[in-house]
């Protein structure tokens, strides 16, 4: 039992540092003005960023940077959301929902915001 004491306590002290990394930003450079829509075909990957910031990948080294009027409860931890719209585009004015993986469930909705032209810092 006295083993398994510290070997939990080093588990529980690494713990806020790996969230901390999980949760960087990686600095971003506008390369343009920001856009209100992108068309759905070009996106090939979303990178979940925090509860604010996705980066949509369109190809290549094309990223656009959404910063979130507001923290969106639960998107920087589950990193997945889903959104609905009639359009062949992702606009500014959509609603994004977040998908809970542990239980199976919907969580917040937020409103999503311009899609700002960046060049994403190496890591």
């Amino acid at each position: 039992m006295r083993i398994l004491l510290p070997i939990t306590a080093l588990l529980l002290a690494a713990a806020p540092g790996a969230a901390r990394d999980r949760n960087a930003v990686p600095a971003a450079t506008p390369t343009g003005e920001p856009q209100t829509c992108i068309p759905l075909r070009a996106i090939r990957e979303s990178l979940v960023r925090s509860d604010r910031v996705i980066d949509f990948r369109t190809g290549g080294d094309r990223y656009y940077r959404v910063t979130l009027p507001q923290n969106c409860p639960g998107l920087g931890f589950e990193r997945r959301f889903a959104y609905a719209t009639s359009l062949s585009q992702l606009c500014s004015n959509d609603i994004i929902t977040v998908l809970n993986q542990t239980p199976v469930m919907r969580g917040a909705s937020c409103g999503l915001a311009p899609f700002q032209p960046v060049t994403i810092a190496k890591q």
